[in-house]
């Protein structure tokens, strides 16, 4: 029974009493995960982030901030993701979900309105510090919190469980980017390209959407299990009985091999994404598929919400199939059609082979979002549920670390062509051979996983919802 003495944010608050259906657990993670899920929109705000001086995105002022500059702002903030979750991960485990979902909502909204005044007065540091620094605390603490917790109730359904949660995140975009869009055209007259009220209401927005989760979070009883559900009965040889704690995770092999898994399959998925737009519109162009049938600017926006949408349903897609393939499989096939697709790139471009392009372009996608969502049952199968969040937010470190090779890859090599002379698909050439071989890395390292040697196991039972010492 939840302790009633214990404040409403307390762990032991939120455990659900005999009979509570499981089911209504993901609706609280979505409501987490569709909110923090706008930073894959931040890119909406460039434009006029850059023409708050001049009013014209198309002349900007020698004050306005350069598109490398406000670039910056969404680096800080997955890096910050990244860092914040493997930090606070531990104290998740301890102190429960609705703690910290309550802080990942605080640091969320309360970085958009430091970031408002930022903008108002025009301090790049300011907009770092808010929607940088603080909400990407925010993003870490709230893009862990549910995942722990619904691998904790979905122990025959894993995969599934994280991604319909990890879905949210990636879906988030669909939501954040026409309410940014909508906002900004509203208050134009009140304020430089509407930008600093648009953060001002937006931060109260998501503050009370992430509300839902905070209150309605559930964590099942120490004893608990689904009904009919037998332990390890599962086909995939590696999924442990034991636990293992985060401390010790970072210990074993497997724990850096699945960082490299991570690693190079955001790198390369980095890689579609930071080029979609220019490059479909670059090698598509009038001037190579003839006067008015090249693609546009308003078909390339189209083309890159149809990645959108493809990597939301990755996401979900191949997290569910890794209950039945099993999560080594499932990478697998990833880095191994990856490498074949991502190959294929340069070729269909050079062909001028659009619908082709579109469809394998969807499908590395889907594979970069499915990525996401299998790695928290993957560790769940090979760690134990024990402290299951706080290794994940240790994994995350590698997407930090892709936040920032990505583009780098990307940009050093594609400007690098472009300055010798390459145009359309081959201007982008060696990005996507690189990010191929990156892939086969990725191929080999999870390979290489097997299941964790029980030496590194804890001694004697735990508290799987309290996770920490």
């Amino acid at each position: 029974m939840p302790d009633t003495s214990a404040g409403l944010l307390d762990r032991s608050r939120t455990i659900a009493p005999p009979g509570y259906n499981r089911w209504l657990v993901p609706p609280a993670a979505l409501a987490i995960h569709l909110a923090i899920g706008q930073a894959y929109a931040f890119s909406v705000f460039n434009k006029p982030l850059g023409s708050l001086i001049s009013g014209d995105p198309a002349h900007p002022a020698p004050t306005d901030w350069t598109p490398g500059q406000i670039g910056w702002t969404f680096s800080i903030a997955i890096v910050l993701l990244g860092l914040s979750a493997a930090i606070f991960g531990k104290w998740l485990e301890r102190v429960g979900p609705r703690k910290a979902m309550l802080a990942s909502a605080l640091c969320f909204g309360g970085g958009f309105l430091i970031g408002s005044y930022g903008v108002h007065v025009h301090s790049l540091p300011l907009l770092y510090f808010g929607y940088g620094f603080v909400g990407g605390i925010g993003l870490g603490i709230g893009y862990i919190s549910p995942v722990s917790t619904l691998i904790k109730w979905f122990p025959d359904r894993k995969g599934v469980a994280t991604g319909m949660a990890i879905m949210g995140f990636g879906g988030g975009a669909m939501i954040g980017s026409p309410l940014a869009v909508a906002l900004m055209n509203h208050f134009k007259g009140s304020a430089p390209q509407g930008v600093a009220p648009t953060f001002i209401a937006m931060g109260i927005i998501y503050l009370l959407f992430m509300q839902w989760g905070v209150w309605t979070i559930r964590v099942p009883a120490d004893d608990w299990k689904p009904a009919g559900y037998v332990p390890n009965e599962e086909h995939n040889a590696m999924i442990t009985t034991g636990n293992v704690s985060a401390d010790n995770a970072i210990k074993t092999p497997q724990f850096w091999l699945l960082w490299v898994v991570l690693l190079c399959n955001v790198t390369a998925g980095i890689g579609v994404l930071e080029t979609a737009s220019p490059l479909i519109q670059e090698t598509f162009s009038d001037a190579a598929m003839g006067a008015g049938k090249g693609v546009t600017a308003a078909a390339a926006a189209g083309f890159v919400g149809l990645l959108s949408l493809f990597n939301l349903l990755g996401r979900f897609f191949w997290s569910s199939a890794s209950d039945k393939l099993g999560r080594k499989t499932v990478y697998l096939i990833y880095f191994g059609l990856g490498v074949v697709l991502y190959s294929l790139i340069p070729t269909l471009g050079h062909n001028l082979q659009l619908t082709l392009f579109v469809v394998v372009a969807c499908v590395i996608i889907s594979m970069y979002g499915g990525g996401f969502s299998t790695a928290p049952a993957f560790l769940s199968d090979l760690f134990g549920k024990y402290q299951v969040g706080a290794i994940h937010g240790r994994l995350l470190t590698a997407w930090s670390t892709a936040g920032v090779l990505g583009p780098l890859i990307v940009h050093s090599l594609s400007e690098g062509r472009k300055a010798a002379g390459f145009t359309g698909a081959a201007a982008y050439q060696t990005v996507f051979y690189t990010m191929a071989g990156l892939l086969a890395v990725g191929f080999l390292a999870d390979l290489a996983v097997t299941a964790v040697n029980e030496k590194y196991q804890e001694k004697g039972p735990v508290t799987i919802e309290a996770g920490g010492h």
